[in-house]
């Protein structure tokens, strides 16, 4: 495990690893936790958990991956 966060009232997690940790190119592995936010929000889903696993080549270009989220589906993207 190379860090953990729990994001913000806008989605957005600014912590998920320490600062002084240098990312090396690899494949990596993102585990959301949805069925907290479902279950403090009174809905039913379908998934627990999304896990997006993807592709560092460039450590030197930031990394946004957006996780789109409804109770019964989700979409990723690697953002801008």
């Amino acid at each position: 495990m190379v860090g953990r966060s729990q994001t913000d009232a806008d989605g957005r997690s600014e912590d998920l690893y320490p600062t002084a940790l240098r990312l090396q190119a690899g494949v990596y592995r993102l585990t959301f936790e949805v069925s907290t936010y479902f279950r403090s929000e009174n809905v039913a889903s379908f998934y627990p958990e999304v896990v997006v696993i993807f592709t560092l080549r460039d450590v030197a270009q930031p990394y946004h991956i957006p996780l789109l989220l409804s109770p019964f589906g989700y979409s990723t993207y690697r953002g801008s």
